[in-house]
């Protein structure tokens, strides 16, 4: 993927972002068709599940908002078709992005997944941090100090 590709999809995270905040502030203060508006109890309670808030679709493209929580690491990921945007709200984490998937295999046509990456950049997650992964890259949580709690939008 090109520079030029990489820093639109990171244009779009934020302006997603910026605007998501900017409808919580809009649904706090008056309610209209098609705003949603999440209480904190709610968000809560998701994090203790680790559950989808939302799924559905602006113009062509398509998004989910999953509320995640990891008390350890986890498999690499590798998405076909999906940007995922992360947020961390609680906690730290290494999370290694590109490299080399060890033992891949493909879970469905559009997901693989595998035990570890060879090579690969580390990034040291905390609370505040935003890291996006656009699609065709490999992610892993390798070390988690919990609880790690995060937000991850997905695009499509």
């Amino acid at each position: 993927m090109n520079k030029p590709k990489h820093q639109f999809i990171a244009w779009c995270a934020i302006m997603i972002t910026i605007g998501c905040a900017a409808q919580a502030v809009a649904a706090q203060q008056a309610s209209s068709d098609g705003v949603r508006f999440y209480p904190h109890q709610q968000v809560a309670a998701a994090f203790a599940k680790g559950q989808k808030l939302l799924q559905a679709s602006s113009g062509r493209a398509v998004y989910q908002v999953f509320t995640a929580r990891r008390d350890g690491p986890g498999e690499v990921e590798l998405h076909t078709l999906d940007t995922d945007i992360v947020y961390v709200v609680k906690g730290t984490a290494t999370f290694v992005t590109g490299g080399k998937i060890v033992d891949a295999r493909h879970i469905s046509p559009a997901e693989v997944r595998g035990k570890a990456i060879q090579g690969g950049t580390p990034h040291h997650l905390s609370p505040g941090d935003i890291i996006i992964i656009p699609h065709d890259v490999p992610h892993w949580f390798q070390a988690v100090h919990p609880p790690f709690l995060y937000f991850v939008v997905k695009v499509r």
